[in-house]
């Protein structure tokens, strides 16, 4: 599996991360199963959170990671500083609390890359990078980045951090697929608009996305006259969308692959780094993922997928 380099991480990227977000120590062995099969497809990195299942992701990823004896081989990356019922927590105290849990629930004393879950836009970016640089000195984690921030946000932190001596983010963490969210899926959540791919572009820091394959879209499950999901007919059911839906078929067909598959390599395929995180929950999900891992997709054919051309 093809891989990225992102500053700080002492080990390569695996393209492919596995997600986490139904793991519980009450179901290890299909924990085990999915994760013993991610391995042998290349993959060495695993997406969890703070929030996750209670905690109950961290906690199960943790139990693994110790049955395995593998922990020096895996990049772990966990999130912290969600907003919780009494408001936003992108501070330091919050931010050290949340960290040192995570650590103790995935029985690991750093983690290879730490993002902020949400953005708290209130909150001067230098205070915030002031914080994670004491976790980086400290040893706590090797690299951070953000996840649902702004390319605008994220342009503030890295004048600040160049202009201040400080580790800057070293990646981004935002939903980027080939059909755009109408709005978000989640309240505070960041999809890669036009403006915001125009960024990366120009900046070439990597971008780690969730809902790489826009949560079923591209699956061939729904049509535009089935509404029956709520949230996917209010996130990503337009025309334009549909329109991506109908070209990533065509050129499926011709690639003699399926439409999740290219939309999957429409992430994989930018001009920037980028690592799609995924979430088979069987083995023939995974070979799917691993399959459209390996499609390779020219400048011209993600114009034409992304409605440029």
């Amino acid at each position: 599996m093809k891989s990225i380099q992102i500053q700080g991480a002492k080990k390569p990227v695996s393209q492919l991360i596995m997600g986490s977000d139904y793991f519980h120590p009450d179901k290890m062995d299909t924990v085990s199963e999915i994760l013993d099969s991610y391995l042998e497809i290349g993959g060495n990195t695993i997406d969890t959170a703070y929030i996750y299942v209670g905690g109950n992701s961290e906690k199960a990823i943790g139990l693994w990671l110790q049955s395995r004896n593998n922990r020096e081989k895996m990049n772990i990356l966990t999130k912290g500083a969600h907003h919780n019922a009494q408001g936003p927590r992108v501070n330091r105290e919050a931010i050290y609390e949340e960290l040192m849990i995570s650590l103790e629930r995935l029985q690991t004393e750093y983690v290879d890359l730490y993002a902020l879950h949400r953005d708290d836009p209130s909150v001067e970016v230098g205070r915030i990078l002031e914080a994670l640089n004491e976790h980086v000195d400290a040893g706590r984690i090797h690299a951070f980045g953000a996840s649902n921030w702004t390319w605008k946000r994220l342009e503030d932190a890295d004048k600040y951090a160049s202009t201040h001596g400080l580790r800057g983010f070293s990646f981004s963490s935002p939903n980027l697929s080939l059909a755009k969210a109408i709005e978000p899926y989640w309240a505070g959540c960041v999809s890669a608009d036009r403006e915001t791919i125009d960024w990366h572009e120009r900046t070439g820091l990597p971008v780690l996305s969730w809902s790489s394959q826009a949560r079923g879209f591209f699956t061939g499950r729904y049509s535009p006259e089935d509404r029956s999901n709520s949230d996917l007919v209010r996130v990503f059911y337009n025309d334009d969308n549909w329109e991506r839906y109908r070209r990533a078929t065509v050129l499926a067909q011709k690639k003699q692959v399926t439409t999740i598959q290219i939309a999957l390599a429409y992430v994989l395929n930018q001009s920037f780094p980028t690592c799609a995180i995924i979430g088979p929950q069987n083995q023939d999900e995974m070979i799917s993922c691993q399959q459209g891992a390996d499609i390779s997709l020219n400048t011209d054919e993600i114009a034409w997928l992304d409605l440029q051309i």
